[in-house]
């Protein structure tokens, strides 16, 4: 969460500064009028440039991976950039267009503008000062279209399958909005490094709009697959499907996900992998938990022999650290990475000491039995929770059943929630923030 932390502060003071070593929110004389002027174009620079960023990361761009903390985090970083870019969007707009209106009402009187001196323009310039009357119309109904559809994407009982769709749709309100700052920045911007940082985060974010639009995200890195098998746990509403991968995939770190799409009109959902890479056979194991409307779904939507694409892999969360002992905390569904883990250990054994605790409020034996087994083959020593029979896991009972905690990282997948409340916990007995590692698995 540092991380993205710093790089949304970051990206908003570099953005900041850039415009400020081309202008100033002080101009002489100070006016209402003549503050409302530079500052349409600093919030207009600003709102452009996060909206921009947040269409690079919906790339996916792996190679950002090592530097965000996995795709998980950048994500979450997206979703700040895209608040933020709304915020500053409804300033932009108001002092825009909220003058015009408070002129009409009489609240202002616009003040009397001196003759202008004749000015040469050149081509460039000329052409899109004839383009601004239709800029200002073009971008002040995409900027509607846009808070209307990052507000719907915000709302997390709006089905997901319209979320895809809609959020698909923002890529073209993007492209509207670049027209509408590409026409109405101040033209001499375009000369200094503001301009110059301008235009290289219209250029991405313009080829990430094709890209969403056509639907060629994430292109490179999709297989085909078929499900081979389906194994049903009633009792704690999960799927276990298996997937026999075509030729292509390159292989995945236990603890990653991929995007998996079973039904265009859906499109892709993302799932924990939950099985160790065999290259000899080429099967992914997804453990799915009907939590939504399309989870819930699975179950009578998956058949065996069905054709599907997987994306990936994605995300950090890969258990590297140089701890001698680590404690991983798999929480409800939670679970799913830590069982890849004890997979690949067990094909891979070392001599790190590991407690792995799973809280569960649903209870099936078969599962249970399975993770038990899993777990004794690598080496991990279960901690198994049920909420009724055994109340709440928290850092406490963790501390007291791992002596050595203080020399240990730990590893957290479940209800974000629960994982802040443990983070926060153990911070506040001794254990370095750095240790602390949870998957943020929300992707809206």
């Amino acid at each position: 969460m540092k991380r993205i932390k710093i790089s949304l502060v970051v990206i908003w003071l570099v953005l900041t500064a850039l415009w400020l070593a081309a202008d100033t929110l002080l101009p002489e004389p100070f006016t209402y009028f003549s503050f409302r002027s530079v500052f349409v174009q600093y919030s207009g620079v600003l709102g452009i440039g996060l909206m921009s960023v947040a269409m690079w990361l919906a790339m996916r761009p792996i190679w950002l991976e090592p530097h965000l903390d996995g795709l998980d985090k950048m994500y979450r970083l997206h979703k700040w950039l895209g608040i933020s870019a709304l915020v500053v969007s409804v300033l932009h707009w108001w002092w825009a267009k909220g003058t015009k209106w408070m002129v009409g009402w009489g609240w202002l009187e616009r003040p009397v503008r001196a003759p202008r001196p004749e000015e040469t323009l050149g081509a460039v310039e000329g052409w899109l000062r004839s383009q601004r009357g239709l800029a200002e119309s073009i971008g002040e109904w995409a900027f509607y279209a846009a808070v209307v559809m990052i507000v719907l994407a915000l709302v997390k009982r709006f089905p997901y399958h319209l979320f895809v769709k809609t959020h698909k749709w923002l890529a073209l309100a993007y492209l509207a909005l670049v027209w509408h700052a590409v026409v109405l920045t101040t033209f001499d911007y375009w000369t200094q490094p503001v301009g110059w940082a301008l235009g290289v985060l219209l250029s991405g974010g313009t080829v990430a709009a094709v890209l969403a639009l056509t639907g060629r995200i994430g292109a490179r890195r999709q297989v085909q697959g078929t499900i081979e098998s389906i194994t049903d746990y009633p009792a704690l509403r999960v799927l276990e499907t298996t997937v026999e991968l075509d030729a292509g995939w390159p292989g995945h770190a236990a603890g990653q996900f991929a995007f998996v799409t079973s039904d265009q009109t859906e499109g892709a959902h993302p799932y924990t992998i939950a099985s160790a890479w065999n290259p000899a056979d080429r099967r992914l194991t997804f453990i799915t938990k009907a939590l939504g409307d399309h989870t819930s779904r699975l179950r009578e939507r998956l058949k065996t022999g069905m054709r599907v694409t997987v994306e990936g892999p994605y995300g950090r969360f890969d258990f590297e650290d140089a701890q001698p002992h680590q404690i991983w905390v798999g929480a409800g569904i939670g679970i799913t990475p830590f069982i890849a883990r004890l997979k690949h250990r067990a094909a891979h054994p070392n001599t790190r000491t590991i407690d792995l605790f799973h809280t569960t409020a649903d209870y099936d034996q078969a599962a249970i039995d399975r993770l038990t087994a899993d777990a004794a083959a690598a080496g991990v020593r279960l901690h198994v929770l049920v909420d009724d029979r055994d109340g709440r896991l928290n850092g406490e009972r963790i501390r007291a059943a791992v002596p050595q905690w203080r020399s240990a990282s730990l590893w957290f997948c479940g209800p974000a929630g629960f994982g802040q409340a443990l983070s926060a916990d153990f911070r506040a007995n001794g254990l370095p923030p750095e240790r602390f590692h949870q998957e943020l698995f929300q992707m809206r």
